[in-house]
């Protein structure tokens, strides 16, 4: 288990995820919106840290521990983060992990009169409908989602996660002001963008809640929060050789890696049982772009994987053979983050919907892309990596 961080009182804008990709991507949308961003492992929260200028998004690492972890996790940081200006618990937007538990607990922790619970991503296809998660309008508990390895889905029913709150369509949210004064929680409906920024217009002490989503609802409020985006730039450097890491098992994410081991400049090679082959076949490589996966039928514990994959990370970057990284999976990246001896991330931007783009906080500074298993089309992949070579400074 990861070691408890010493914490203290923050202001700013708080973002408290269940993973590395959720908070990359909880605080991207801020950083679109011309705030500094900073995404931070857990461990490297102290005393003090603050985002006085922008963002502060702190991956507790919860999705992966037992429901009892996790609640102490989400209550201890909601309680010290609870003097933000606006404080957000991102949840999947699929429903996966330790949701209802993770809720209550931020919301004790956290003081705030209210919970504003809306989990659309309606750029990702994840839509609410009268209480009910869909993915591109098939309830979640009936897609892929449902097979999650981890956090396999059960329902998509919000009402049955969360039987004490009140489920409110969108021609009901200017009902919002008078039913916060009254506290509770609110699940909010939302099947596009529009829904969600009527939503967050609908709340005008939004201090007083705590605020429940996934990337859909952090774009919305960073909506209503914009500074001029140039207030903070960073460039990150040109990568004259990425690393493509992949370790989500979501379909999404498999095909995405199909299409890259198409292209004729990749060298692909696969962990599992340990990184040694992997390492010799791309150190023996001569392709331009690398790429290291784990196997395509899972054989092996999840846990391991990502170790495997860190490792190769490891000495690839030591080996000076790699200048950058996309890593895919929550899991992973924390992984590869933390094999690099990394504290987090300062961000740059938001290329795609739910991926974030930035830059290692601590040395080796390497440009970094993060984006969950089930985000993107087909060619996410590919892109990703063209962005990491042909934008940027060189380094």
């Amino acid at each position: 288990m990861r070691r408890q961080p010493p914490i203290g009182p923050v202001t700013g804008v708080a973002v408290l995820a269940d993973d590395l990709t959720s908070a990359g991507d909880g605080a991207a949308p801020f950083r679109r919106a011309g705030h500094r961003a900073t995404v931070l492992l857990a461990e490297a929260v102290e005393p003090g840290t603050a985002a006085r200028d922008g963002v502060v998004a702190v991956d507790l690492g919860s999705r992966l521990l037992d429901e009892a972890s996790a609640v102490a996790l989400a209550g201890r940081f909601a309680e010290a983060f609870a003097d933000s200006e606006l404080l957000i618990k991102t949840v999947d937007s699929t429903l996966r992990g330790h949701v209802a538990a993770e809720i209550r607990a931020a919301h004790a922790g956290s003081g705030r009169r209210a919970v504003v619970v809306a989990p659309a991503f309606p750029a990702e296809g994840r839509t609410t409908l009268r209480g009910i998660q869909h993915v591109h309008g098939v309830p979640v508990h009936e897609t892929d989602f449902a097979r999650d390895p981890a956090h396999p889905v059960r329902t998509a029913d919000l009402a049955r996660l969360l039987p004490d709150a009140d489920i409110l369509e969108p021609d009901c949210f200017g009902k919002l002001p008078e039913r916060i004064d009254g506290g509770g929680v609110f699940v909010c409906s939302a099947a596009t963008d529009a829904e969600l920024g009527l939503l967050v217009s609908s709340v005008p002490r939004p201090g007083d809640v705590l605020w429940v989503g996934s990337p859909g609802l952090a774009a919305a409020l960073a909506g209503h929060h914009t500074r001029t985006p140039a207030a903070f730039p960073l460039e990150p450097p040109r990568a004259r050789r990425p690393l493509i890491v992949v370790g989500s098992a979501h379909p999404a994410t498999r095909r995405q890696l199909d299409r890259l081991r198409t292209r004729v400049d990749v060298g692909a090679a696969e962990a599992f049982d340990g990184p040694e082959e992997a390492l010799a076949a791309l150190r023996g490589s001569s392709a331009p772009v690398l790429a290291v996966h784990t196997p395509d039928t899972r054989r092996t514990a999840a846990g391991s994987l990502a170790g495997d994959l860190a490792a190769v990370v490891r000495e690839l970057v030591a080996d000076g053979l790699v200048d950058g990284l996309v890593l895919t999976g929550g899991e992973t990246a924390v992984a590869a983050l933390e094999a690099l001896g990394g504290s987090g991330l300062d961000l740059a931007d938001e290329p795609e919907p739910g991926v974030a783009r930035g830059v290692l906080l601590s040395p080796p500074q390497l440009p970094v892309l993060i984006k969950a298993g089930g985000f993107g089309d087909d060619g996410t992949l590919d892109r990703l990596c063209r962005l990491l070579m042909e934008s940027g400074p060189t380094s």
